[in-house]
């Protein structure tokens, strides 16, 4: 059990958006560290994806929407952490409903950095996208950034409110692998699912750099943040590994190696919106000793063991972003 030495009680977690892809990997986790979890969700999706949590007794849910500014004061009393989640996420959700992007990204945010307590702790999930196009080199922490997408923009604007009452922001790279709340709009997802359904298909933009991460790193790396508040707050950290940087040809090429029947060709269809072309370096957080463990390899051979198994009903529900 995960004991506040000064109150001499559990410490409380508030995960907002802890029912999602992120969310349904992590709460398990800071579960079995022995934290109270309570998770702050509009369960749009069902609250299946903690079902394996429901017997804890340090487990709470409350749905909620984060721009509901008096239910989410409410949800923030007596927490010690806040792990901010909630958003809508990637840029085709958020150019699908720009007004409910920035209300969810901007102003839910902002609900919660000005109601937050002096001796409440903020950990916030933020994106690479915020980078936007970068000519050459390494991103690192001082880059400027320059969004290129709705998506990105509001995520910025979020790094700013949560910078502005002390927080830690976690740039995280892009993200794949199996969650109980499984998302295929990812790329690696996207793509594994594409090599075993479709078998042939082409990929544009081939040539672009990206960085990954798979979903228990990412999950680790809010924990690492929690363990090292002090350290980290007041910072931005790029969250992800040295290794993981690979265009999206290298990616495609890992893939049929593991699924050898599949043809994925480069295209000049298609394009990114948020032009996402870059190096990350991940020096700062290396520095503190937080490292990927699961590499791309691992993060495939796992798609390819469990994507064909799954339920078209449940497929169709991934799908649904």
């Amino acid at each position: 059990m995960v004991l506040d030495l000064n109150k001499t009680k559990m410490i409380h977690v508030l995960v907002t958006g802890g029912a999602g892809y992120i969310g349904s990997t992590l709460v398990p986790m800071l579960l079995d560290l022995g934290y109270r979890v309570t998770v702050y969700d509009l369960f749009y999706y069902g609250s299946e994806s903690l079902l394996s949590c429901s017997l804890n007794p340090s487990l709470t849910l409350i749905k909620g929407d984060i721009r509901d500014e008096l239910s989410l004061i409410k949800a923030m009393e007596n927490v010690d952490y806040i792990i901010h989640l909630a958003g809508i996420v990637g840029y085709p959700a958020c150019s699908k409903d720009p007004e409910l992007a920035i209300t969810t990204n901007v102003l839910g945010t902002e609900n919660i950095t000005r109601n937050l307590k002096l001796n409440q702790r903020l950990i916030f999930s933020s994106t690479g996208s915020c980078y936007g196009a970068i000519p050459e080199g390494f991103c690192t922490e001082e880059t400027p950034i320059n969004p290129l997408s709705l998506y990105g923009t509001t995520k910025a604007k979020g790094e700013q409110l949560v910078q502005q009452v002390g927080g830690v922001v976690l740039r995280l790279a892009t993200i794949f692998g199996v969650s109980q709340r499984l998302r295929l709009d990812l790329l690696i997802n996207d793509l594994v699912f594409k090599a075993l359904t479709e078998k042939k298909f082409d990929i544009y933009e081939a040539h672009f750099r990206r960085t990954f991460l798979h979903v228990k790193d990412v999950a680790r790396a809010f924990l690492f943040a929690m363990e090292n508040y002090e350290i980290m707050k007041n910072e931005i950290y790029n969250v992800g590994g040295d290794q993981l940087n690979f265009t999206k040809l290298d990616v495609c090429n890992l893939i049929k190696e593991a699924i050898h029947d599949c043809v994925i060709t480069p295209s000049n269809q298609g394009f990114d919106a948020d032009k996402r072309d870059y190096q990350v370096s991940y020096e700062k957080i290396r520095k503190l000793g937080f490292e990927p463990r699961i590499s791309i390899r691992d993060g495939i051979r796992e798609l390819k063991m469990f994507l064909p198994n799954m339920s078209e009903e449940y497929i169709s529900k991934t799908k649904n972003f």
